[in-house]
């Protein structure tokens, strides 16, 4: 009790002089400028169904950069490069995020699925994996080669595309027309296939 009496008693004689600088600003001399820190332009908050590995330059406003495409879903093209070149198919899927596409019956891959319940085996199937937008051309089917697409309104005022080697037009009503009714069919098979 005694020691602790006197460090009490030592304490509230230690005065701090007004000049020290303690709890006081640090003047900085007018020659030397302040060091600025610019916070992150493109800060990137949210995140698209990509790997973890995967970084995607972004908006302003966070959202990823979504790249044009020459192609849409429904488009027939020819793969001009890699391991399946030469071979044509109908698009099935795009994504604008890293420009890439999945053709029906390309780029088939070899997935081991492990069984989900306990009495079902295990399967080894093949998926389609998605390619680059780049290794894919637009293809003509009735003049049998492949083309650069290009863009013109027509005398109706609606833009379309169309090739430019065959001067066909790819944007009819009428595949539009067959890419709703297929949307409908798969959205029907997959509103059935839980009742069943």
């Amino acid at each position: 009790m005694a020691a602790m009496a006197a460090l009490q008693s030592s304490m509230t004689t230690l005065s701090i002089s007004s000049n020290s600088f303690l709890g006081q600003r640090l003047s900085v001399p007018p020659s030397l400028s302040p060091l600025t820190v610019k916070p992150r332009e493109n800060p990137c908050l949210i995140v698209v169904k990509l790997k973890r590995w995967e970084r995607k330059k972004c908006k302003p406003n966070s959202l990823p950069i979504l790249h044009k495409m020459h192609v849409k879903v429904g488009d027939t093209i020819k793969v001009i490069s890699g391991r399946d070149k030469g071979k044509t198919g109908e698009v099935t899927e795009i994504f604008k995020h890293n420009s890439t596409v999945v053709v029906k019956d390309i780029n088939l891959k070899t997935k081991h699925m492990k069984s989900r319940e306990e009495g079902q085996p295990g399967q080894i199937i093949k998926i389609e994996a998605p390619i680059h937008s780049s290794n894919v051309m637009l293809y003509s089917k009735e003049q049998d080669v492949t083309s650069r697409v290009g863009h013109k309104v027509l005398d109706n005022g609606k833009k379309v595309r169309y090739l430019l080697k065959t001067g066909e037009i790819i944007d009819s009503d009428e595949n539009w027309k067959k890419l709703k009714e297929a949307g409908k069919e798969k959205t029907e098979v997959a509103a059935a296939a839980p009742a069943s």
